[in-house]
């Protein structure tokens, strides 16, 4: 009687195993809190029926930790580049639209819990319910394997780096995503800078494998980089 009640105790149901094999699939993470997973993906619509408790308050948890991760991610990448440079890509990465198209590939709606019967956006519910699972993985396993599995799993099968930096309008980031694609060294150089009573004046240099390019001059040094990128491209024929 012993063993009998045992095994029915740890049998799992259709619904569970087709959660944990999404999970394993998505993640590459076996659940040991199950209950955390099903609750990241129960939105607060189901839960209002149900009485289930809904992803909320796991969203707000896995939005900080995935704004951490992609903090750090970018901080190593581009060692070079400024805080407004690396906030506008964050910003990108984390945004809700990013999240949505991320939720709809991982196809999170095959086992997201809402109610059908309510007109909702569900590529918005998606991206918030990824958010939640993220924040599930953290209490589940600690920082580290959250961070690993943004990294090596959404980061890497659904995250196209190059693709997001070239939405960016400015000229700097066009020529990194060049000089990333043709595997070449790029570097701006700061070659003079002078006080014109009222404001100070900089001129930098594009240096692409030790050798000089484009020009340009600003009032700052980011808009005179723009500007020496902008003639780099055109020596290119980029634009």
């Amino acid at each position: 009687m012993f063993w009998k009640k045992l095994f029915e105790k740890n049998q799992k149901s259709d619904k569970d195993l087709q959660l944990i094999k999404f999970i394993l699939i998505r993640f590459g993470y076996r659940p040991k809190n199950l209950e955390l997973f099903k609750e990241a993906l129960t939105h607060k619509s189901y839960s209002n029926l149900s009485n289930d408790p809904s992803n909320e308050r796991l969203e707000y948890l896995g939005d900080a930790i995935l704004d951490a991760v992609i903090a750090n991610f970018l901080f190593h990448k581009f060692p070079d580049e400024d805080e407004g440079y690396l906030t506008k890509v964050k910003s990108k990465l984390v945004s809700r639209k990013t999240l949505a198209e991320l939720g709809e590939a991982m196809e999170i709606a095959t086992v997201l819990k809402y109610n059908k019967g309510r007109s909702i956006n569900l590529s918005t519910l998606q991206g918030n319910a990824l958010e939640a699972l993220i924040g599930a993985v953290y209490l589940d396993a600690g920082f580290d394997k959250a961070k690993s599995i943004i990294e090596q799993y959404i980061f890497r099968n659904y995250i196209d780096l190059s693709k997001t930096l070239e939405e960016e309008i400015d000229f700097k980031s066009k020529l990194f995503i060049w000089a990333q694609k043709n595997k070449l060294e790029l570097e701006f150089e700061i070659i003079s800078e002078s006080n014109e009573g009222s404001h100070w004046v900089y001129t930098s240099q594009v240096i692409i494998n030790r050798l000089a390019y484009g020009r340009g001059t600003g009032t700052s040094k980011k808009a005179a980089e723009q500007e020496a990128a902008k003639e780099t491209l055109v020596l290119m024929g980029e634009i």
